[in-house]
């Protein structure tokens, strides 16, 4: 075996080959001609699989593996990229840059790389016949993910009477303690990247963020045509298309695979290349993260199971000992969040703490508010969200004296504009959404209508 290299030395990124067999999908790298990095997507007690849907299992393991690869390529990020074995044709290859572009902005942000012209994918193959038709059975695979927004979008569901089943990639003991409250039949699929990736961060690899929710929606798009399911329903809400902050000219988005622009090149790909009648959408797209939380605080059966903390969900490095490290981004918001639709002492009750007075926090709940600092890297609402739900805090007496609501409203709301601060607008849900026919009253559910 060749031996392995610094990547950032290489001059081509290779996609190497994939293959499925007896539920598990093999996808292999390569930089220049170095060793194959293999990663392996199992598919637990996968059934055969029917011939009618040979060709869009093999053109979503196709997808897959392209999608997959952005994990290896940000390694190295070599110059040329090549795709051995067949050639994408100009659909893939131009949802291809565009997924590696955006859904590596940030990487390259914290990097100061610019990949600006400098990733394109190989084009010009043919693209073949439109996807067919297969007749998929009527049923939902949800993702999981352990967190608010997922089990909202689960209880829409079944309050509408759909066919579901809770899915999630990779091992979590809080995801499928989460899935298991559901009630409903449970898919969790596995996930290996190749060894030989952490032996190339320790030669110095780039590292960094990279775009899970697009390689999750990937596997799921092979998992829904084995076992059997015509709808994938994530639960990414609207601000998931707000970027994060813009550098020199370009938008960085740390949710950018989970925003409306991936989700509808992601979709329009499938209806095209892969199965007409399978589709993508997000269950939770025209609610913003506040009008989430308050559906979530209407599920009080999932208050002791759920975590948002993503802490918790780290490949390397130590987790919190409860479910909430009450220390990142994700633990500020969110209980910003749920906090004007929760009795205060059930959410003290949630965290083990009040996060809101503790002057320790002041750095993390001002970034929340783009106040003397940007949005955090992470998935949390818009800054105008947080700033809406401190100011409704800020009007009740059982949370206006709090140290860090107390220094809102007398430091930060003198600053902001108050026909900006109300609640009410960030509740009403908008009118972009990709959700199929059969779907659609879901949104009245979550709505509480």
């Amino acid at each position: 075996m060749p031996a392995l290299q610094d990547p950032r030395q290489a001059q081509a990124f290779r996609f190497v080959r994939c293959g499925y067999a007896d539920g598990v999908a093999e996808l292999a790298y390569a930089f220049d001609d170095g060793p194959e990095l293999v990663e392996r997507v199992v598919f637990p007690q996968a059934p055969a699989l029917p011939a009618e849907r040979r060709a869009a299992f093999d053109a979503a393991l196709r997808l897959l593996h392209l999608v997959a690869g952005v994990s290896y390529y940000k390694a190295g990020v070599p110059a040329r990229i090549v795709v051995d074995g067949w050639t994408p044709d100009a659909a893939a290859a131009a949802l291809m840059d565009e997924l590696y572009l955006h859904g590596l902005a940030e990487f390259a942000y914290r990097n100061r790389l610019d990949l600006r012209g400098r990733i394109r994918f190989p084009r010009g193959g043919t693209a073949g016949a439109p996807a067919t038709t297969l007749h998929l059975p009527r049923r939902t695979l949800v993702p999981i993910g352990g967190g608010k927004d997922s089990l909202v979008a689960v209880e829409a569901l079944k309050r509408i009477g759909e066919q579901a089943t809770a899915a999630w990639v990779g091992r979590s003991a809080l995801i499928e303690a989460c899935a298991s409250r559901t009630g409903l039949p449970m898919l969790n699929l596995g996930r290996e990247l190749s060894p030989l990736l952490f032996e190339l961060n320790r030669l110095g690899a780039w590292n960094g963020h990279i775009p899970v929710t697009a390689i999750n929606s990937a596997i799921l798009a092979c998992a829904a045509l084995l076992y059997g399911h015509d709808t994938i329903a994530f639960a990414n809400e609207r601000s998931a298309s707000s970027a994060t902050l813009e550098y020199e000219g370009q938008a960085v988005n740390h949710q950018w695979s989970k925003g409306l622009a991936f989700e509808r090149m992601f979709h329009a790909y499938l209806k095209s290349h892969v199965a007409a009648d399978l589709h993508y959408c997000s269950l939770l797209r025209p609610f913003s993260e506040l009008a989430v939380t308050r559906a979530f605080a209407r599920l009080p059966q999932y208050f002791d199971a759920f975590s948002s903390c993503n802490r918790n969900f780290r490949i390397l490095g130590p987790r919190p000992a409860d479910r909430w490290c009450g220390q990142c981004p994700k633990c500020h918001f969110v209980f910003l969040a749920l906090a004007p639709f929760l009795p205060k002492p059930r959410l003290l009750a949630i965290f083990g703490r009040n996060l809101l007075d503790d002057d320790a926090q002041t750095a993390g709940f001002d970034a929340l508010m783009e106040y003397r600092d940007h949005k955090p890297f992470e998935c949390v609402g818009e800054a105008a969200e947080a700033r809406a739900a401190m100011e409704a805090l800020a009007q009740r007496p059982e949370w206006r004296e709090d140290a860090l609501v107390a220094r809102y409203r007398e430091e930060i709301r003198p600053q902001i504009l108050t026909a900006q601060l109300a609640l009410e607008p960030w509740l009403e849900p908008s009118g972009e959404h990709l959700l199929p026919a059969r779907l659609s009253g879901a949104l009245d559910a979550i709505r509480g209508a």
